[in-house]
Order: C-alpha cells, then structure tokens, then sequence
C-alpha cells in the first residue's frame, strides 16, 4: 500500500470514528439535524457504533485488506444513506456533509484497497 493510500485511509477512519463519536457524545452539531431529518432516537447508537465499526475496519485494513474494503465499502454505503435522509427531509444546504465524510472512505477504497 502507497504512502498516499495509508495516509488518505488514516485521514477517513479518523473522520468516521469523530463522527461515530460525536453521536454517542451527543454533540449538538450531530443530533439536532438527527431529530430535524426525523431519525429515531432509537437507531442513534446503531448508527454511531456503524461508524466506529467502519472506521476500526479501515484501520484493520491496513493489515487485512478483505478487511479495509469491506469497511470502506460499508461507509460508502452508510453516507450514500445519510445523503438520501437529508434530502428526503429537504434540508438540502447539509447534503455535502455527508459528502465529505464519505469522501475518504471512496479514496481508501480506490487508491489502496
């Protein structure tokens, strides 16, 4: 794996594991648009724990590769479901967040998995 790859693989599971984090804090920038997009209180740890698995998986995958791309895969698809929760609830000003979330989680994936 390139310098490039673990760097940008580092930088994304950081960014998932402070999101992931953030949600089981309750930092107000995480869980007011949570209850604004109408997510139940209910799945909020699910959904912070699917970060923090994401972002422990991308770190494995440094080791393990089937490991990094099943991780960043899953990230992939947690924030594609994050942009779609915020445009469903028409707060379409927040969609890029998601987005850069999930951008290093699509570069890990295409430059070292």
């Amino acid at each position: 794996m390139s310098t490039t790859a673990t760097v940008v693989t580092l930088v994304a599971a950081f960014m998932a594991g402070f999101s992931g984090a953030s949600v089981f804090f309750r930092a107000k920038f995480v869980v007011e648009p949570l209850a604004e997009y109408g997510v139940p209180r209910g799945l909020w740890n699910f959904l912070g724990a699917a970060k923090l698995a994401g972002a422990v998986g991308l770190l494995v995958g440094l080791f393990v590769p089937a490991i990094g791309i099943a991780a960043a895969v899953g990230l992939i698809l947690y924030f594609t479901g994050a942009v779609i929760t915020v445009l469903r609830a028409r707060a379409y000003a927040h969609a890029p967040f998601p987005l850069l979330y999930a951008a290093p989680a699509i570069g890990a994936l295409a430059l070292g998995f």
